[in-house]
């Protein structure tokens, strides 16, 4: 089964109707977040790459046909059409790694009106996903002070894929690490981690626990410390470590309780011993919020490693995510349902150095000290250029960060910035509304005369 078929069915039905009544020409779709989740001053762009990855390769198989019939229930021949079917359309989008707001485009997406609408499913799961994700853990970097941070997430994320991309989500916002084996291959990070509570009790004794594990790791060795008793299980770890001349570069890990408190008696134990050069890392439960905590108080913590909560952006673990058709054959298109209303016409968001944002008509002029942020990025179902890389979106990541105000990069209530509208798209989208409303007015006066 390919991922073809990882779509919703309506789709598919959308797909099949367009092309049995001959609706293949151009469409625009415009996806974007309709609003911040509380708690957010911004989002991190993120998961472009496997999306062209996915459009690159977008193709309608014999198989996929025979997989579509069974779901809808009809004969193979009725799904026929769709056999062959691609993506040939282009895509804009914001590099991945920058900032973005509210209602402002991630991507847009031209192509026939079969195809555009057939991507849209892949195309919200990947986009909003990595960038929930995103988001939460650039908020952690944030907090941490420029102090290391660690994803421990695989564990207990929402399945393989989804632990995956928040290994490749952090990694592009600065984490140091994942304790994620393939995701560290694959993504070129640094593979992290220490033991579990589960070794020391196997042994029975802290002592010949630490010995044992030490003995089979060559170089700098993490201990775990608080299983039983953990100033207790410092100082053995000290012992350990001077006996073994294995210091420099070690850590000991916290991983429960008042992590502040026992960070302070851990320094203490640890300088006590000579092993000021040994690490603390924290870990269990944290996000942005304990971090930030931590770091207020004077917490001699050196590492924070952060697991469930981020990797599953758990304070806000979706994002109101649409994609919408915006024009169709060179006519602006727009929704009126309340509170879904929608902007027509292709679109551009408009930087100004300081982060003040304009949402534009695509095809206005760019003024003097603003930035255009959707970019070319795929022409006829082919990329425009070379894929992107996670070091190429941190530095991106980093430039827009520092430009934010401060009051969006709070961690506690944090202020979003709310872009402006251009005079164009603001007088095509009261043009639009104008007409639909008309549309509407006639049909109801049409309904009422002819129920008289």
């Amino acid at each position: 089964m390919s991922h073809v078929t990882t779509t919703d069915l309506y789709e598919v039905s959308m797909a099949l109707s367009y092309l049995r009544e001959g609706l293949t020409e151009d469409a625009t779709f415009s996806l974007f977040v309709r609003g911040l989740p509380e708690g957010r001053g911004f989002l991190v762009s993120a998961g472009l790459e496997p999306v062209l990855d996915f459009l690159s390769g977008f193709r309608v198989t014999p198989d996929d046909a025979e997989d579509f019939a069974a779901a809808l229930g009809c004969p193979p021949d009725d799904v026929r059409p769709l056999i062959g079917l691609g993506f040939d359309g282009e895509v804009r989008a914001v590099p991945e790694g920058r900032t973005v707001l509210s209602g402002e485009p991630l991507l847009e997406v031209t192509a026939p009106l079969p195809q555009a609408q057939l991507v849209e499913t892949w195309l919200l799961n990947q986009i909003s996903h990595q960038t929930a994700v995103a988001s939460k853990a650039a908020r952690c970097v944030l907090a941490s002070a420029e102090h290391p941070v660690i994803d421990f997430s695989l564990r207990r994320a929402h399945g393989q894929d989804a632990g995956m991309q928040a290994a490749r989500v952090g990694t592009m916002v600065g984490f140091a690490g994942t304790s994620n084996v393939a995701a560290a291959l694959r993504w070129k990070t640094r593979a992290s981690g220490t033991m579990a509570h589960s070794y020391i009790e196997a042994f029975g004794d802290e002592e010949a626990a630490f010995t044992a594990f030490a003995r089979g790791r060559p170089g700098p060795v993490t201990f775990l410390v608080d299983t039983y008793d953990t100033a207790e299980g410092v100082v053995t770890a000290a012992r350990v470590l001077n006996a073994l001349r294995r210091g420099p570069g070690s850590a000991i890990r916290l991983d429960s309780g008042d992590l502040a408190d026992l960070a302070r008696q851990s320094r203490d134990i640890l300088d006590g011993a000579g092993l000021s050069d040994v690490a603390i890392i924290a870990s269990g439960g944290l996000d942005e919020y304990r971090i930030d905590h931590l770091v207020r108080c004077g917490a001699p913590i050196d590492i924070y490693a952060v697991g469930t909560k981020v990797g599953t952006s758990a304070d806000a673990p979706y994002l109101d995510t649409a994609y919408k058709l915006v024009e169709y054959a060179g006519r602006p298109a727009m929704k009126l349902s309340a509170s879904k209303v929608t902007a027509p016409g292709r679109k551009q968001v408009l930087r100004s150095p300081e982060a003040a944002d304009v949402i534009a008509l695509a095809d206005e002029e760019v003024p003097e000290g603003r930035e255009p942020l959707l970019v070319p990025v795929m022409s006829a179902g082919r990329r425009t250029g070379a894929p992107d890389t996670l070091a190429a979106a941190h530095e991106r990541f980093v430039a827009d960060l520092a430009a934010l105000p401060r009051s969006a990069r709070s961690i506690d209530e944090p202020e979003p910035p709310v872009p402006a509208v251009s005079a164009r798209l603001s007088n095509l989208t009261s043009d639009v509304r104008l007409r639909l409303e008309e549309g509407v007015g006639k049909r109801r006066a049409a309904w009422a005369q002819g129920g008289t």
